[in-house]
């Protein structure tokens, strides 16, 4: 009969028979740091500017250790192993095959954030996956599907849920201060047109098959594979609708449950460029009704603002304004509503997977602001005002629009 042994258990039957040896402080911990035993280990999936980011946040959470990274960059996989003295490896799936790693923090493109996130939340791992959630309403449901019944710890990049300010500014409508919602507005900056479509070689630096994943294969170009291409091209992208739309659309679903009170209804206009390699819409202006409240998204800013019976709260990133001004100086009582306190994204995550508790951003909210930037795409791209029923989680009478609920897999990838 074979015995499985934890790295947790085998390290701590090394330093019950290695008495003769020298067992480091680092491996015991201290005060401030646990001991590897206790310690959560990450892996980094996709490590550019904001995995990056992230690695760098990670590096400076308590109880954490990154040990392994993977890219399909060479240079950002090796330099980023090299900060935390871990392994580098170009196919993420041996990074999941390791047994000592507890979770995951996704950064790659769009793209591969759900096919990622699947197969790490079916290899045992929890996952930090960055913004926006999947290419469409089918990834994004059977991203949910695998980590509530594999009971996986999610947090989504929505950092905003641990500014204090977002978190007071959604207790206050949640708790009735301005009265009855009766219209959200949510503003986005705007995508763009362009991009070269003339082939390029590939950089000897890259594994362009990595870096297309679940994509149809393409031809390299000099926008395909960095900002803002990799946000502003269809394959890879809804563009800004979800990839920056994430952030105040993520704001009203936790100050509100309008989205899911009734029927949604959206409809509008958007343009969709036909010259350069860039076409994810821009320029849009949606409008509907998420049950009984009216509903708006346009481009321009990044806020979200709720207008009630009886006063506004408009919450942006670095700040937020009400009318009443006395909602300002109010405070949070006993019989209000209190919504889930993190003064730190990357620790709320670490936290919760040793508490087992849900993060501030969890699976379940991901999914409602991600469907509604979906639905906001289908809807410029055919033209309908779209009707989504959240309880069955289906678009009703619209056999063309629900076609584009799911979009094929490259050849050897599956959700």
């Amino acid at each position: 009969m074979k015995t499985h042994v934890t790295r947790r258990t085998a390290l701590k039957t090394a330093a019950a028979i290695a008495a003769p040896y020298v067992i480091t402080s680092t491996a015991l911990g201290n005060a401030d740091t646990p001991p590897a035993s206790d310690r959560v280990t990450l892996g980094h999936i996709g490590v550019g500017n904001r995995g990056r980011g992230l690695l760098r946040g990670f590096m400076r959470c308590k109880g954490v250790q990154s040990v392994a990274v993977s890219d399909a960059y060479k240079s950002r996989r090796e330099t980023c192993a090299g900060w935390i003295k871990g392994k580098a490896y170009t196919d993420f799936r041996e990074l999941l095959a390791r047994e000592d790693i507890d979770a995951v923090v996704i950064a790659t493109p769009d793209h591969a954030h759900v096919p990622i996130a699947v197969a790490a939340a079916r290899a045992g791992k929890d996952a930090y996956v960055e913004k926006p959630l999947g290419l469409s309403i089918e990834q994004i449901l059977a991203c949910q599907a695998v980590f509530e019944k594999h009971k996986r710890i999610f947090q989504y990049g929505t950092q905003q849920r641990s500014s204090k300010h977002c978190r007071f500014g959604c207790e206050l409508v949640r708790s009735g201060r301005i009265g009855k919602v009766q219209r959200i507005e949510v503003v986005a900056p705007n995508g763009g047109a362009g991009g070269s479509t003339t082939e390029a070689p590939i950089p000897a630096d890259l594994d362009y098959d990595t870096w297309i994943g679940p994509a149809p294969m393409a031809p390299y170009t000099n926008s395909r594979c960095n900002p803002p291409g990799s946000y502003w091209i269809s394959d890879y992208s809804i563009g800004y609708l979800g990839g920056w739309g994430a952030h105040p659309l993520d704001i009203m679903v936790w100050g509100s449950q309008a989205d899911q009170s009734g029927l949604v209804e959206i409809e509008g206009s958007g343009m969709i460029p036909d010259k350069g390699l860039f076409d994810t819409v821009i320029n849009w202006n949606m409008r509907g009704k998420l049950g009984d409240v009216d509903f708006t998204f346009t481009p321009g800013g990044d806020s979200t603002r709720f207008i009630g019976s009886e006063g506004w709260v408009r919450i942006w990133r670095g700040g937020i304004d009400a009318n009443p001004k006395s909602l300002l100086t109010s405070k949070i009582g006993d019989g209000d509503v209190r919504l889930l306190e993190s003064p730190r994204h990357d620790q709320n995550f670490v936290d919760s997977i040793r508490s087992r508790k849900e993060a501030v951003s969890p699976i379940g909210d991901a999914v409602r602001s991600d469907v509604i930037s979906h639905l906001c795409n289908i809807a410029v791209r055919t033209g309908h005002k779209i009707k989504w029923d959240s309880k069955k989680e289906i678009i009703l009478d619209d056999a063309e629009a629900t076609a584009m609920l799911s979009r094929p897999l490259r050849s050897g990838w599956t959700l």
